[in-house]
């Protein structure tokens, strides 16, 4: 997916077996977050720097989804243990990931695996993509700042 293109409305389920779906957020702007692993300490990182600006976020005009390959009950241990005030898709079987461009071959210490590319979409109030944090870009200790700058 690409900065113009519109991103599905369904986008999955969450940690509580709920459908999530873009109309949801109709009039507002969201921030739809891939991330590696529910637990891991940037993952964590990221998903504390979100919780922590929440505030600023939402008044910003900013609603939060996060999404990873994790299960449902892997989210709501992290949602719990880490106060999460936003909802977790579980993309176990990788439909979104896969649409959006998320998941593919990694590598680390030359090992090659599939994974995660920890990515941020910013999508406009129609769905329409208006701005991507890939890989590299994201600092994840200062993620919602990273965002509430791109105003």
């Amino acid at each position: 997916m690409n900065i113009g293109d519109k991103a599905p409305d369904l986008l999955g389920t969450d940690q509580n077996g709920n459908e999530i779906h873009l109309s949801q957020y109709a009039g507002r702007k969201l921030v739809l977050y891939f991330y590696p692993k529910d637990n891991t300490s940037g993952c964590t990182a990221e998903a504390c720097s979100l919780r922590d600006n929440y505030k600023q976020l939402k008044e910003a005009g900013y609603e939060v989804v996060g999404v990873s390959a994790d299960s449902a009950s892997s989210h709501q241990k992290f949602i719990e243990k880490h106060d999460l005030p936003f909802p977790l898709i579980a993309d176990t079987e990788k439909k979104l990931s896969e649409l959006m461009g998320t998941w593919g071959e990694k590598s680390m210490y030359g090992r090659k695996y599939m994974g995660m590319f920890r990515t941020t979409f910013i999508l406009s109030p129609d769905s329409t993509i208006e701005k991507i944090f890939l890989p590299k870009e994201i600092k994840t200790k200062n993620h919602a700042e990273q965002i509430l700058k791109t105003k």
